[in-house]
């Protein structure tokens, strides 16, 4: 299963708006993708397009996070989504 690491950009970390945006985007991707703290066990990996599971692993700003993808368009979907991660989305 690919990965990939990006590094929480938004002021607010993933919650709220954020996490609205990314789950949105990630909801509409045909790879399933989770996502966890960077050194979080790969049990605790949440499931990217849900917005409570993604308020709950608590990424703050400066946090890096852990995308992974499987199925159709994986790799894709991991940078579509790691650039999410890394853009300041209380701005947009």
């Amino acid at each position: 299963m690919p990965e990939l690491k990006a590094v929480v950009a938004s002021r607010s970390g993933l919650h709220a708006r954020p996490a609205a945006i990314f789950a949105e985007a990630a909801a509409q991707l045909e790879a399933e993708v989770t996502t966890a703290l960077d050194g979080a066990p790969e049990d605790e990996a949440m499931n990217a397009s849900s917005i409570l599971a993604l308020m709950t692993l608590g990424a703050g700003n400066g946090d890096t996070v852990v995308l992974r993808a499987e199925g159709a368009g994986a790799e894709e979907a991991l940078d579509k989504l790691a650039a999410l991660i890394e853009t300041d989305l209380d701005a947009v």
